[in-house]
């Protein structure tokens, strides 16, 4: 039989990776990684304003071309039947929201000659929290006039999403928005440009997109009314006459492969292209969700995936970041949660605050103050943290909330604090879960996922412990390319796949490699530690809570005396 293969592309926040992937198995037949070159790591940040990252579009479109053509180039070296040909899908995911203004061709604002050092016209990342009064403002407007668009989104509007940074760039660079003939989310844009036709008008939209972060529900005719965006701003009702009307899962087909990239990339024309998603929400694809399943994919932030069918109908669940038909897999409800930060904590920790004697790079350091923390027993360091540094997405979806470290003393030591940040985004990881079975979302396996669960066994046994379930860990590193193929597959269609359903190209091709057993007895520790999380986590982070701190410090400390007998 001839070898059949999808292509997934994975647009994450410091790189893009190009996976090819076997049909047959879901195995990596080659991948290829392109770092972006603009900025740091790929952002474009401003010393001014901590809150502002942007990215450069361009290297979107270098990244296409470099890392298709060096997976394709690693394949052919590695098989010597490998042929191109037998691509017959590609699947792409981005990072998200991350809008970026374009104009009525649909070519970015940031790679017109008058734009190009203009931060305001290019892509505003997902993690660009500058438009966090712009999100207050929709929130409580939505609260008054259209309850109903909030409770399918947690109950509060983020700064990470659509309208919230459209509306930052309408007040804050009024000359970008009136130049922008339109608004794209990435994962839309990457799918219209392998097309041929970036049009705003001809681009398939991304229900993940639309739903989870641009209030798209088909039960009040798609995006946010016209009267509702106008009282947000007279310019918000005339733009969404040139956004969208219908947003689609991504199964569907976003359109084929054009002559002019399939020329380019030495890819056979008319591959049938997806409908892009977001990364998240593919990787929980490509790490087997399904009902009852969550899978957390683990990174520079987290971000919590479930499932639910459709002819179970749902529970709005508040302080989610959405309940979406279809944003995952066909025929199902998404729920999404996340946290803001967790691999970025232990980066600005290792980077700022640990001294040398840990060592002199970055990955002996991490090394090194693994091996110390690994020592100490759950409670030994007296320490408590809220993992709160970004912001908390799930379940408060409050951006003005910041990082706190309590129990300190003149005794402390860095790899102690780096414990306790592991653990406060175990804690943070726990409330999500909690949060979910409250509101009758049972949680009956964790399918872990990203690059800090497939490198750090340390974080996950934390996660085991503190949560007192099992941690699996998802076979292909790579889940978030993967379930980009996955969906490549799908938009091919059946008689080219073998697949009749997303969730048989997931039978065949996903599952877990290993899993981490919680220990009980730390688990009956981090039991007390999680009740003063919870106090801070309430104290800190609700405007309602009532009660008293005059215990924190001494059961911290009394914790520690008792660990260290």
């Amino acid at each position: 039989m001839t070898k059949k293969y999808a292509l997934g592309l994975d647009f994450g926040t410091n790189s893009c990776r190009a996976l090819i992937v076997d049909l047959e198995n879901g195995n990596e037949t080659a991948g290829f990684v392109f770092p972006y070159p603009s900025g740091d790591n790929g952002i474009l940040l401003d010393a001014k304003d901590p809150n502002i990252a942007r990215q450069n579009p361009r290297d979107y479109l270098t990244g296409i071309e470099v890392s298709l053509k060096g997976a394709l180039q690693q394949a052919k070296s590695k098989y010597a039947d490998f042929k191109a040909q037998n691509i017959i899908g590609i699947g792409v995911d981005t990072t998200g929201s991350s809008p970026m203004p374009v104009d009525k061709k649909g070519t970015p604002l940031g790679l017109l000659p008058q734009y190009k050092d203009n931060p305001d016209a290019m892509v505003w990342l997902w993690k660009d929290h500058s438009s966090y009064a712009e999100a207050a403002h929709i929130t409580e407007l939505a609260k008054k006039i259209r309850p109903e668009y909030l409770a399918k989104i947690g109950g509060t509007y983020s700064s990470e999403w659509f309208w919230s940074k459209i509306l930052h760039c309408r007040n804050t660079a009024p000359d970008v928005f009136k130049a922008a003939s339109s608004f794209v989310e990435i994962c839309d844009y990457i799918p219209a440009v392998l097309s041929g036709d970036t049009r705003p008008d001809k681009i398939i939209r991304s229900i993940c997109a639309a739903g989870h972060k641009a209030m798209y529900n088909d039960s009040w005719g798609g995006l946010p009314d016209k009267e509702f965006l106008a009282t947000l701003s007279p310019e918000f009702g005339e733009l969404r006459e040139r956004l969208y009307s219908k947003a689609v899962p991504s199964d569907r087909l976003a359109g084929r492969l054009s002559p002019e990239w399939a020329e380019k990339l030495g890819l056979a024309p008319g591959i049938a292209i997806a409908v892009g998603a977001f990364d998240a929400h593919m990787g929980a694809v490509g790490a087997g969700v399904k009902e009852g399943t969550l899978v957390k994919i683990l990174g520079t932030s987290t971000c919590d995936v479930m499932v639910s069918p459709r002819k179970k109908g749902f529970t709005d669940i508040p302080g989610v970041c959405g309940i979406v038909d279809g944003s995952v897999l066909p025929d199902h409800y998404g729920i999404e949660a996340g946290q803001s930060a967790v691999g970025d904590i232990f980066l600005w920790f290792v980077n700022h605050l640990v001294p040398d004697k840990y060592g002199t790079s970055l990955e002996e350091k991490f090394k090194n103050l693994e091996t110390a923390a690994s020592s100490q027993k759950p409670g030994e360091h007296g320490l408590l943290a809220l993992d709160w540094n970004n912001g908390n997405r799930t379940i408060l979806a409050d951006v003005r909330l910041s990082g706190l470290l309590i129990g300190q003393t003149l005794h402390t030591k860095a790899h102690e604090i780096y414990r306790a940040l592991i653990e406060s985004t175990a804690f943070g990881a726990l409330t999500i879960i909690n949060r979910l079975e409250e509101y009758g979302v049972p949680v009956r396996e964790i399918v872990n996922c990203g690059g800090l669960a497939a490198k750090n066994p340390f974080l996950m046994q934390i996660y085991a412990d503190v949560t007192g379930r099992p941690m699996k860990i998802s076979r292909l590193d790579q889940t978030c390319a993967l379930g980009a193929a996955i969906f490549g597959a799908a938009a091919a269609g059946k008689e080219k796949s073998g697949f009749e359903s997303v969730e048989k190209a997931q039978e065949a091709m996903t599952g877990v490699k290993k899993t981490y057993t919680p220990d009980l007895e730390s688990h009956k520790v981090y039991k007390q530690l999680y009740l003063l999380y919870q106090q801070l986590h309430d104290a800190f982070g609700t405007e309602k809570w009532e009660g008293k701190m005059y215990n924190v410090m001494k059961e911290l400390i009394t914790l520690r005396e008792e660990q260290n007998k």
